[in-house]
């Protein structure tokens, strides 16, 4: 399902592009580059700080950054900077709730994406933070193309380390923040909103997402089981290896894979990023079996309200969303026979969900 809008904006394009074309774009400072992406792989800079930085791009320099962006930036950045239904709702929820002037605060930078929305909306200023050094020099170069490095900052800092008056100005009239894995809390939602609504935002301002759900049913697939559990192969006895599995929820495709639905659509969770205290916790959840089955784990996916009618969803039958479904294994399969209650606990704790 696409992401329900009130409204659909289609992207515009940046103002006073200097580029055109598909060409790949040349770095705005090389030097500035290269030297974020050792600081963002202390590895490399201990073997690769024998390379002189020089003013000019070259392919020895270009190898270098592709090499550390490979091992310290997510490959799910380029999938989710190409969803457009994803772009499109962030773009209308901002444009709708940015007022002129105002000052906007960015929570996690990636490519700089949202921070230029925001300005392009009017805001007056806008910080943005990310942590990955790497990235926040790529975001800053990225805004420096698209002539808006005066209105928007990027601090290279982790939003729990900002300080008012010193990496923003003032608090934030409104706040965004896109830190959504495919099982919503795995790249610290929860902590990151309760802090910021407590110490960056400003009294009476508007936190972006507002709020969130969990939903999920029941699956059979020793396929997907698979995909993070091990018994045996070739005859030998491999279960050691669980001790490294994932523990909690991970990625997938759920259409892509051999699979059976063994009970409806429960709600498993839901956040009110604005009051909700956002701490790790736990619920108990009745799920309806409604086909015979060996249960090995449930497929959950969420639903983020972004505000103003604007909404995402990440059901498995939506496959143009660059977010998959999450994974989260029961603790042992479980035969389930068609009308029966499955009582289960399901939970929330370092950025990972589980089932208990």
């Amino acid at each position: 399902m696409r992401p329900q809008l009130d409204s659909t904006k289609a992207s515009r394009p940046a103002r006073n592009r200097s580029r055109s074309g598909l060409a790949d774009a040349r770095p705005v400072s090389a030097a500035s580059l290269v030297t974020a992406a050792l600081r963002a792989n202390q590895h490399a800079l201990g073997r690769l700080s024998a390379m002189p930085v020089s003013l000019d791009w070259s392919s020895e320099m270009d190898e270098l950054v592709s090499r550390i962006g490979f091992h310290t930036i997510p490959r799910w950045h380029f999938p989710m900077l190409n969803d457009r239904r994803r772009n499109e709702a962030f773009a209308t929820a901002i444009e709708r709730q940015v007022s002129p002037g105002s000052h906007v605060l960015d929570i996690g930078s990636g490519a700089g994406l949202l921070a230029m929305i925001a300005a392009r909306a009017g805001a007056g200023r806008v910080t943005t933070c990310e942590t990955n050094p790497l990235l926040a020099e790529i975001a800053r170069q990225v805004i420096a193309v698209n002539d808006l490095s005066e209105v928007i900052t990027v601090v290279p800092k982790a939003s729990t380390e900002l300080r008012v008056g010193h990496d923003l100005p003032r608090r934030a009239d409104l706040i965004v923040s896109e830190i959504v894995d495919c099982g919503l809390v795995g790249e610290g939602l929860l902590p990151t909103m309760r802090h910021g609504r407590e110490h960056l935002l400003a009294p009476g301002g508007t936190l972006l997402p507002r709020s969130a759900r969990l939903f999920g049913f029941l699956i059979e697939s020793d396929v997907v089981s698979g995909q993070n559990r091990v018994t045996s192969a070739a005859g030998f006895d491999l279960r050691l290896l669980n001790m490294v599995a994932t523990k909690g929820h991970y990625p997938i495709r759920l259409q892509t894979w051999p699979h059976k639905v063994l009970s409806s659509t429960a709600e498993l969770a839901g956040f009110d990023l604005a009051v909700d205290r956002l701490d790790d916790g736990q619920r108990p959840v009745t799920l309806p079996v409604v086909c015979c089955g060996i249960a090995h784990a449930l497929a959950v996916w969420f639903e983020l309200d972004i505000g103003t009618g604007v909404r995402l969803r990440t059901l498995p039958q939506a496959p143009e969303s660059h977010w998959m479904q999450a994974l989260v294994p029961l603790p042992a399969p479980r035969p389930v026979a068609a009308g029966d209650e499955i009582a289960v606990d399901f939970g929330w704790r370092s950025e990972r969900l589980f089932v208990c």
